[in-house]
């Protein structure tokens, strides 16, 4: 009698200490991790129901730690394949309604980070010094494919040489409609995301994270090659951030660091920018093994590059290390770009490496960031000491 003439909320109302009482509307967490290999395309995820956290409450201490099978990343044996994954920070999700996204880190079972967690790397650099509110602003660069090329590629070769790429518009540029539904997803996520632009070479765009404090600048990077990832993925296409995929008289992808500190900002601050010089001048060998791997190819001297096998700065130069804008030197405060990193960096190492190395302070190791050793290093140091 009651089941059919009761009310519905007497119907449903449940004691306070039943389980189910404490459930909130579901909604769908998307937690986004990197496996190791790298921080662009070797970025995982799995969806979870959510049921325990109102969707406007989420926030990293509220989630789950999760896990996943780290034998089938290469990352764990399979009799010890457990690998934890806990929430570091949650962005509204662009692609699907009533969702999160959670970006996590890595941990063993113990809750000791895994060693392909390089996030947990920087931050302890970055916490050692909060004082200084390192800035960063990222130019991440990199080429659209499909099918193995660069985005409508002519078939039977090259267009016409680079130079009416940049910035261009009409037949001089490919792919926009694709790159503003990545703009408009990284906006829709809160992602710091400057602008964007067509770059030297066809099929080969640029866009800006930033300006960012500390560990920020790497999450919303590895977002925002996120946002790339799912994008290419409903597209039939690949983000290409090989720092040189076309070889020959063609421009190789970077991705140029501005970075300042407090003082760098304040009346004055030009002389913090030249000693931060100072300090990139006698670290260089070791900094450039946090910039990308096989750099050497887009780092040649050419294309608007320097020489890895030396450190160079000047005053709105594009052919150095380190470009001080003019502006700067002007106003005497403000900001520098590294320009040597290339389009495949780990944004957690390198500008961590960039920010203790510029400020004279003690910094991640190559083996503390499990970078594995590449054969150019040794060259380059042969070449510097020539």
């Amino acid at each position: 009698f009651l089941y059919f003439f009761a009310p519905p909320s007497l119907l449903f109302r449940l004691p306070s200490y039943h389980p189910l009482a404490a459930m909130c509307t579901p909604w769908i967490a998307e937690y986004v991790w990197i496996s190791g290999q790298n921080t662009y395309t070797d970025l995982r995820s799995k969806y979870m129901t959510v049921t325990h956290v109102p969707i406007d409450a989420a926030t990293p201490d509220k989630m789950k730690v999760w896990n996943f099978d780290g034998s089938s990343t290469g990352q764990a044996a399979g009799e010890t394949s457990e690998i934890l994954i806990k929430p570091v920070a949650v962005y509204p999700h662009p692609f699907l309604d009533n969702a999160r996204v959670v970006l996590s880190e890595c941990y063993k079972p113990d809750m000791t980070p895994h060693p392909t967690n390089s996030r947990v790397v920087a931050l302890k650099y970055f916490d050692a010094h909060k004082d200084d509110e390192p800035w960063f602003g990222l130019e991440q660069e990199y080429f659209l494919y499909k099918g193995g090329r660069p985005y409508k590629l002519p078939a039977g070769g090259f267009p016409e040489p680079q130079g009416d790429f940049y910035c261009g518009n009409s037949s001089k540029v490919v792919g926009r409609e694709i790159v503003l539904e990545h703009y408009q997803a990284c906006l829709k996520m809160g992602l710091k995301i400057a602008g964007v632009n067509a770059e030297v070479a066809p099929a080969q765009w640029e866009f800006q994270i930033g300006p960012c404090t500390g560990i920020e600048e790497g999450d919303h990077m590895v977002m925002a090659r996120w946002v790339w990832a799912k994008i290419a993925e409903m597209n039939e296409m690949e983000i290409n951030y090989d720092p040189k995929p076309i070889k020959g008289d063609w421009n190789g992808s970077g991705c140029h660091h501005n970075f300042s500190t407090k003082a760098m900002r304040q009346p004055g601050g030009y002389e913090a920018i030249k000693q931060a010089c100072a300090n990139l001048g006698k670290t260089f060998l070791d900094d450039v093994k946090f910039y990308g791997g096989d750099n050497n190819q887009r780092m040649t001297g050419l294309h608007e590059t320097s020489k890895l096998s030396e450190f160079t700065w000047s005053i709105g130069g594009r052919h150095t290390s380190v470009r001080v804008g003019n502006d700067v030197e002007r106003e005497g405060k403000g900001y520098m770009e590294d320009r040597r990193p290339a389009s495949n960096i780990d944004p957690y190492l390198s500008t961590v490496r960039l920010y203790t190395s510029a400020m004279g302070y003690a910094g991640p190791s190559a083996e503390e960031a499990n970078i594995p050793h590449e054969p150019w290093w040794d060259v380059l140091a042969k070449e510097a000491a020539q």
